[in-house]
Order: structure tokens, then sequence, then C-alpha cells
């Protein structure tokens, strides 16, 4: 077997080695690198690895054998180890989970030098893969991006650029996911190929210089895709083999990336359109009810400005958006039981016919299974290239702490978009310098001409998923061009005076069994009916007249536009401080929530175009396609946005968090969510934050991380919920022996925090894993037992429609934003007599009475104690039933053919940044030591002669080693004096055991700033509070070796 690896080995690289006329050897200087004024405080990480190229012969080794291509996975175990190694973490200890996120290469640490053109060099790094790319000209940087992310992630560009268009199927497979997904987004986002390339052409017309700037630089960006792909041989991705697609692939075009912003935009920078459901739900509360009272129970249950809501902004400001007074004219209410979904899939035939999605295949998450050849790549696409309820979701979080409540003074943030999990990742990192450009962090794959998030040479940035309201869902009138009545087939609709036809917007797509996708073959046509007031999803009556409910997206058209934000996040003329980046996210028309930091501040603004609504219009509800947004051009869909001035935004709060939570008080949430309330997933950040604050300490890098990390693993319901369930059940005395013991269990564990944790790495069984599975079993019991009899079933059944239940773990990491726990929690503490700020004009657990409700709540327990786990967990392909562990893991959905491994449930960021920077562009972070006077205790003669002087030298390649013996020390003279606030230490292998670091203003009267007996060689970055000195001294007191002490490099630094 050893041989057969050592040859499928050498293929590989043979076969993935980059184009001969590209190729460079790895060069032992790096080239000149900005000045990086983070000086080494800055960290990222994102799993699984920085590669995702496989050729066809990778992926029979990878099958066969099991061995992943170089960078493949060297993340995730970093990524997934912070799960229990973060209590107590101090700034150093972060360094095994969070990789160096520092501009350049280290002397040594330089893989390959490629130069795909004259104008630009990419270095990539040894320790992770990741691409430097560094350009003369700005069309050069831009074409060696588009080299690099085509090296990087090609299939992943093509899925995304297929899936834009609404052909993912004939692309990528048959498999019911794909098709789920491929029509959820063709209803989104449908265009013909004119339209895509109008939105590029437009952009010199609207944005002007810049607007010229951005076209060439995608433009040079796809040239630099295409040279890609005109050079790569016979060693581009074999998931092109799988699938049974041509190569090469069809050549990029500008349309490409616009297609490929569109699904991003749809997925995580949209907000509203769910009026629909909000309306049925309202109109079963009214039935119910009677209108009047029917209507206070829906607005209790649709948390648009909940005073109980956690916000981001808690500096008592107010952002009014998104409200409306009592019935305004211009809503428009469906006739109960008139409203049917607009067909889109038309023309199905084979296995077109079969919608019920499929388990994924076991190839996902196992082990490969040793069958040799091609057959071992049977199916590897059977479950679809996305996973299962994937779509538009607000994801990420941030944790900002300012200056004031920071050891170093220097404000502190950890944040991170969440992304879910893939193989490949969605994202990859990179670093872009050139003319304009200086950057470094990720970007989506298809879209990394610049750096959507990470940082900059003295600043960084982040967002979260907004989801504020930009899109509304109008009624608009059918008619008949002969003038005779509508019906509600009728396909003519009312624009302002004119009978319009609908337009049909059709994608026929085809797929076929390969190799890689065992689909049987199939055809449908996907048709979306569009109107000037958006695409068509229902039709009904109101007030029995037929008409059309449309939903129209603010950035429907514009999706393109949000580039330029992001190519004023890169441009270091453009970015020198918060009021700047601010100004820059204005630009951005995606529902973003930004945050920022630099050396003094942090700040946070809230992006989208926000429509300016007229007065009558409901953006609750449907509204009469006559309320128009104020100054939109049906031609366009551009209008009237609201002022920077009016969206959430703050500077220089004391702390800031955001987990797609509410903004800020006044801030509607959109009409589709209904969990802005007194329980989001938000608060865990918040308490540990004010913990630390209201304790009198001060935060590091390394206790911010902790507080991320712990919210992390925290079960929300337990932390947030089951303090009322536990006040109720203990109300009167337990008699029943099973529900004491469940009780006590549920009562042990949220005490402990309501942790999913394990206790080590290697356990896979939760502590308080019986508690856990209870609540897990019980919460879908109580949730419908509390409210059910109440509402009644329509109204319930409504109501879930709009938000569900829970959102417990799952394979796709991110849990806990939806669900009902807000609901159950408020209505327990009015049934306990707690204060209650929120109008509730029923209370529903036990009819208000808190000895019924306790007769519910305990009820649903003991009968959730009758549920067998493996009902709890069942049993998939990869999980044996009741496995709880196993059914919370992670699952890195294959993007590829090329799987992962399962991960321990954690609810953090996919990509994420540990920032503090310590200087900004003007102050000396230039290393002070470099070539001054030092003298040492001792120091080796002769042949290696090592003088102190070469640990000053500024060349990596010599050192100062002393005499054999203990103690020893290194003196630097400074030459003046001067505040010191860092040295590092780059050690030979003869390194220090035990050392301490000393200043002195006069040479005579020291004072130690650091000390440690755990050293551990490589390089030590020692900071301390600023100290005035012109001397600093290096003192070793145990050696780790029976050598002296050798130092390559000693550096001091103001910074």
């Amino acid at each position: 077997m050893r041989a057969v690896i050592a040859v499928l080995s050498v293929s590989a690289l043979t076969i993935a080695g980059l184009p001969a006329q590209a190729q460079a050897e790895a060069e032992a200087e790096v080239q000149a690198t900005p000045t990086d004024y983070c000086v080494g405080q800055c960290s990222d990480i994102v799993p699984p690895g920085q590669n995702g190229h496989a050729t066809f012969t990778d992926l029979l080794l990878f099958k066969g054998f099991g061995v992943r291509p170089p960078h493949f996975s060297d993340t995730i175990k970093p990524y997934e180890k912070l799960v229990w190694n973060s209590q107590g973490i101090s700034d150093d200890g972060l360094a095994p989970y969070f990789d160096d996120a520092s501009f350049g290469v280290k002397a040594g640490d330089v893989a390959s030098t490629v130069k795909p053109r004259a104008d630009v060099t990419i270095v990539r790094d040894k320790s992770r893969g990741i691409p430097h790319i560094t350009g003369t000209t700005r069309s050069g940087t831009m074409f060696g991006a588009g080299y690099a992310g085509a090296q990087d992630r090609l299939f992943v560009m093509d899925v995304f650029r297929h899936l834009g268009r609404g052909q993912l199927t004939p692309f990528a497979g048959g498999a019911a996911g794909n098709r789920q997904f491929e029509q959820e987004f063709w209803r989104t986002a449908p265009y013909t190929e004119a339209e895509l390339q109008k939105q590029f052409d437009d952009a010199d017309e609207r944005y002007g210089a810049d607007g010229v700037k951005m076209q060439q630089d995608i433009q040079s960006w796809v040239d630099g895709v295409n040279r890609y792909i005109d050079t790569v041989g016979i060693a581009y991705p074999g998931e092109y083999v799988a699938l049974g697609l041509a190569w090469p692939t069809p050549r990029w075009k500008v349309t490409d990336v616009v297609a490929t912003a569109a699904v991003v935009a749809g997925i995580f920078g949209t907000g509203g359109g769910g009026e629909m459901a909000s309306a049925l739900a309202l109109l079963e509360a009214q039935a119910k009810h009677g209108v009047a009272e029917g209507t206070k129970v829906w607005e209790s249950f649709r948390s648009q400005n909940d005073p109980e809501a956690n916000t981001t902004v808690h500096n008592g400001a107010t952002f009014p958006y998104g409200t409306t007074g009592p019935d305004p004219a211009g809503r428009a209410m469906p006739d109960r039981g008139s409203v049917t979904e607009e067909p889109l899939v038309v023309d199905q035939t084979g296995s077109a016919t079969t919608q019920k999605l499929q388990p994924r295949s076991s190839d996902a998450v196992k082990p490969p299974n040793k069958v040799q050849g091609k057959q071992s790549l049977k199916g590897i696409f059977d479950g679809g290239v996305f996973p299962e309820g994937f779509g538009p979701k607000g994801m990420s979080n941030a944790l900002l702490v300012s200056g004031a409540h920071t050891e170093s003074g220097n404000p502190i943030a950890v944040y991170g978009p969440q992304t879910s999990y893939f193989a490949p990742q969605l994202l990859l990192r990179q670093e872009l310098q050139g003319p304009g450009v200086s950057s470094r962090g990720v970007a989506f794959a298809g879209l990394n001409f610049y750096t959507l998030i990470g940082r900059g040479a003295d600043y960084s940035w982040s967002a979260t998923s907004a989801g504020q309201d930009i899109t509304d869902t109008y009624a608009v009138p059918l008619c008949e061009p002969d003038g005779s009545t509508p019906t509600k087939a009728s396909t003519h609709y009312l624009f302002r005076t004119t009978c319009t036809p609908i337009e049909k917007l059709e994608r026929h797509n085809a797929w076929y069994s390969s190799l890689g996708s065992s689909e049987p073959a199939g055809s449908y046509t996907l048709v979306a009916s569009r109107t000037k007031y958006g695409i068509v999803t229902h039709r009904g009556t109101v007030a029995g007249k037929p008409v059309l409910f449309t939903k129209n997206r603010s950035t429907y058209g514009n999706e393109a536009g949000s580039a330029l934000g992001f190519m004023l996040f890169n441009d270091p003329d453009r970015i020198h401080d918060a009021q700047d980046f601010q100004n820059a996210a204005t630009n951005i028309g995606y529902t973003f929530n930004w945050f920022y930091t630099d050396k003094t501040d942090i700040a946070y603004f809230n992006s989208g175009d926000n429509p300016v609504r007229p007065a009558g219009a409901d953006p609750n509800l449907p509204t009469w396609s006559s309320y128009e947004w104020q100054g939109w051009n049906p031609d366009t869909n551009r209008a009237t946005y609201t002022p920077a001035s009016e969206h959430p935004q703050v500077v220089n709060q004391d702390y800031l968090t955001s987990w797609n939570n509410k903004q800020a008080p006044g801030f509607s949430a959109a009409d589709g969510n209904f969990g802005y309330n007194s329980v989001y997933r938000s608060q865990p950040l918040d308490e540990r934050i004010e913990a630390v604050i209201d304790g009198g300490q001060k935060f590091t890098r390394g206790k911010l991380v902790e507080a991320m990390e712990d919210a992390a693993t925290v079960d929300l319901r337990a932390d947030q919920v089951l303090p009322y369930l536990l006040r109720v059940l203990k109300s009167a005395p337990v008699t029943d022996p099973a529900v004491a013991d469940a009780i006590a269990k549920l009562t042990a564990w949220q005490a402990a925090g309501g942790h999913r944790r394990t206790p080590t790495e290697a356990s896979k069984t939760y502590d308080h894993a019986d508690a856990i599975r209870i609540l897990d079993a019980w919460w879908p019991l109580l949730v419908p037992a509390q409210f059910r009899p109440g509402l009644g079933p329509d109204l319930y059944d409504a109501l879930v429609r709009t938000q569900k239940i829970d959102e417990r773990p799952s394979a796709q990491g991110s849990a806990f934003q939806n669900g009902w726990w807000g609901f159950v929690q408020r209505d327990l503490r009015k049934v306990l007599g707690d204060p209650v700020a929120t109008p509730q004009p029923v209370t529903y657990c036990g009819g208000g009475s808190l000895s019924a409700c306790r007769t519910v709540v305990a009820d649903s327990l003991a009968a959730a104690l009758q549920v067998p786990a493996a009902t709890t967990y069942p049993a998939t392909a990869d999980c044996a039933a009741g496995d709880q562990f196993c059914a919370d893991q992670i699952v890195h959905q294959p993007m590829g053919g090329i799987t992962q491994d399962r991960m321990a449930w954690v609810n953090r960021p996919t990509y994420q940044q540990v920032i503090e920077f310590p200087a900004r562009r003007g102050d000396d972070v230039s290393n002070q030591a470099l070539g001054k006077t030092t003298t040492a205790s001792s120091y080796e003669t002769g042949l290696f002669s090592s003088p102190p002087a070469k640990a000053v030298d500024g060349d990596p390649g010599t050192r100062w080693a002393s005499r054999w013996s203990d103690p020893q020390w290194l003196k630097i003279d400074l030459g003046s004096e001067q505040p010191v606030r860092r040295v590092v230490l780059h050690w030979e292998k003869a390194y220090a055991r035990a050392y301490r670091v000393e200043v002195s203003r006069d040479n005579v009267n020291w004072t130690q700033v650091f000390a440690t007996g755990n050293g551990d060689g490589g390089v030590d970055v020692v900071r301390f509070a600023v100290a005035s000195a012109r001397y600093v001294r290096v003192t070793g007191t145990q050696r780790a070796t029976s050598y002296g002490y050798s130092l390559y490099e000693a550096q001091v630094f103001r910074q």
C-alpha cells in the first residue's frame, strides 16, 4: 500500500503543480511589507483550511487512502480545541488556536512565489498556504487576486456563478438539496444575462471615478481567473471529472461576478419580505379574538419594537425606522382562505418529480472507505452542495470593548461572520497589497477582488447580518387588457394606470447522472413571474378583488453597487478613523451591522438601502402597490433611502455586541422577524462582558476570547428560560420521583452554566448529558402545551409558520437564533408575577394560574421523560440513534470531493479575528534596538564568534550566544530615554527556561517588567505597561539546554 500511496502522491503533486510559466522557486527573501501597526496583536482563524483545489488524482488518493492535499484541513483542530482551552486563556495562550494575521510573510515561511503577470507577485506561506498578493500596479493586484482565488476555489466559484443564474442542477447534479436551493434562489433574484451586464455597465454612471475604478478592478480580477483557467493544464479540479463536466470550464465574465454578488446579497444581506406569513397570522388572531383584541394578540407576538429586546446600541439613542400608525390606509389584508402560492416549477420530468430531501451521504462526514479507483468517487455529490435548510438567515457575532475597559487602554475586538461550514470553505483568506489597496482577511469565493472582512494597516472591520426591512410585499390589482373582470388567474396587472402583462423569467434545467451524482436524469423549468413591483409570490383577493402579492427588495437589480463600500474599506487613503469607516459603509446596500476598531476607537454602523415609505404604507403587512417608495424609479428599482444619520450607529460606547440581535431602540424588527424580544442569543455575550466590567476588571484579548467561547457553548434555553420553568415547578412540592430527579438534573445543569460541552477533547459525552437530553425532548412538548390551548390550533400553527419554536444545535453550527424562547419566558414571568414591560393581553400557561401552569409544565416534563433518546436524536447516515454528541456535531458540508471530519458543536463565527491595535499611522513602530550598542555577560568566541551585537543587527541568520552557565545577560543601550512597551526575543534552540526583562533610565537602578519560569523557546513577545527607559536587559536564570543562551534577535518597541 505504501508503494501505491507514494506513486499517487508523486502523481498528485505533479498534476496539482502550478503552470510552469508561472511557477518560481520559493525565495529566501520576502518582498518589502507595508508597516503593520498591529505589531503582532492581530490574529484570525477559519476552518477547515485554505486549500480548496484537488485534482482528480487527489480525489482518488483521498477516497482510497484518506490522504488530503496540503492545507485542506490544518485549521480544524486549532479552531475546535478552543472549546476546551479558553478558560483563563492569556494573550500568549491564543497562539495555538489563532493564526498570526500580520502583514507579509516571515522569513523562512515562504512556500512558493509565483508571478502570473509581470506586475504582481503571489507569495504563499508555509504555515497555512495563504496567498499574499503584491502588485506594482492596481490592475496587477486585482489580476493576482483573481488568479489566487481560482487556484484555491475555482470549483466553488463555478457553483456560485451557476446558482446566481438559477442553473445549479445542470452543473452540480439534480440532488434534491440542489433543487430546493436553486428554486428558492431563482425566486429571490432572477435576472436575464443583459440585466447582469447592465449592473456592471452602470457603475461608472452611478459612482463616477470610483465606479470606473470598480469596473477596472473587476475586469482585471476576471482576467486573472481566466489566466489560471488557460494555464492550469491537466491540474484542473477533479470535481469536473467526477460530475462529467467539460473542461475547460467556460471563461469568466464580469456577469459571473454580478451573479455571485446576488447570491451573497440574497443569503446574508437581505431582510423583510415576510408580510404574507405575518398577515395570515393576524387574520387567524382576528378570527379568534375579534379585530381589536386579535390585533393586540398578534402585536404581542410580532415583537416589532419590544421594550425588552436586547440591542447593540445601548447608550440611550433611538433610531426610529419601519414604524406605522394604527390601521394605515395602504394596508391590503388578504381575504382569509384566498391566498395561493404562485407556481415556481413546471414541466417536471424524471427525478424532478421527487421533491423529498434525501439523507446526506455518509461520505460527507465519515472517513474514506478504501475503495480503489473511480468507484470510490461514486455519488460524492448525492447530498447536494448545500445543506438542508441553508438559505437566507442572519448569522455572525461581534464583541468589542472600548479602551476604557482594557488593560492596555487600546480597544479590543473579537468578531467574525458565521457562514456555516463547508469543505472547502466558502471564505478564503488572502492579503492584498498594491496602489490604493492594503488589506488582509477573507472574501467569498468568486468575490475576492477586495477583502470583504479583515484588517488594514491600523484598523480592522467585521460584520454581522442585520436583516432589517428592505423588502416589501405589495398587493397589485389584476386586470384584463380588454377591460373585462379579472380573476386570480389573470395574466395582467395594473401598473399605475396601465394594464401590463406579467413578465415570465424562465430557466429550463436538465441534469443527468454521473460518477459524482447518482441522481437519475430529470428536468424542469423554473418560472419567476415578475412585475414592476417585484416578483410574484402569491395570488389572492383583498376585499373580494383579485390581486398579485409581490416582493420587491430595494437591492434587487443593484447588488453589484455595494462593491464600492468594500473597495473603500480596502483603501488606506480613504479610511483613517471611525468616521471614515462609517461613511464608507453607507455605500453598502446590503443589510449588515458593521464594526470597526483601531488604536483608540470602536464603532458601529448599520448599512442597507432602507427605502423611505410614504405615509399610509404598512411595513408589517402587505401594502397596496399605489403606495410606492418615495423617489422610486421602476426602470432601475432605485428609490429614496433613509439618510445615514438615521441608521443605527455609535462610536466608543463602553462595549458593543451583536449576534444578529435588534440594532437599536426604535429600529423595527423586519416584518418576518418575530424574535426580537426578551430572549436573544446576544444576551450571554453582554452578560459576560458586563460581569468583567462590573467586577472592576480589565479586558485582555485572551479574556474577551474567553467570554466569546464560553457563550459559544451555552444552550440559550437553559440560560434564559430554564430558571423560570424551575421556579414554576418548585412552586409546590414535587411528588413524582421521576420528575423530581429530572428537576434536580436540570437545576444542576443550569447552575453550571447550561453548556453543551464535553469535559475533555477525547470525551464524546456532554457534562450533564441527561439534563440536556431532557430539555431537548421537553421543549417541543412544552411549547404547544403552554400555548396551543389558549391560541387555538389555527392561530398557533400560523404563528409557528412565522417563528419556529426551536433551533437547537445541529450540523450547521449556528443555533438559537429563531425560537419561542422569549414567548415562553415572558409568559412564565407573567404567571409568576414578575415585571413584564411588553404588553401581552393574554396569559397562556394555565390561563394565568400558577397552579394550573405548574400542572402544564410538570405534565409536559413527565411526558418528555418517556421519550426515548433514539427519538430525540434519530439515526442518520452518520450517527447512531440516541447519539447526542454526534447529533450536535458540526459537519463541513462537501462543496467538493475532499470531505472533512466532524467537529464538536460550537456557536461561533466561521471566520474570526482577534484584534488589538497598539499603534496607528504616524506612530513609531520600528525596532528601537536595531544597530544599538549592546553588551553581554559573556559570548562565544573563536571560529563561531557570537558577540552581542549580532542580536541587534537585523539579520535573522546571526545570533548572540553566551557561555554555558547561569546566569547570563544581554543589555541594550537605546541611546536615549524613550517609552518602551514591548520586547520581542527570537530564541535559537538554546533558549531560556527562566528569564526576566528589566528596564533602566540610568544603567544603575533597574525595574523588572517581566519574568517567567516556563519559557518554551521560539519567539517570545513580551508586553508590559509602558515604561520610560534607555536600557533594556534580558537575564537568563535557567537554561533549557546544556548549552548557553542564544538569541537570533532581541527587539525593543515603543508600541
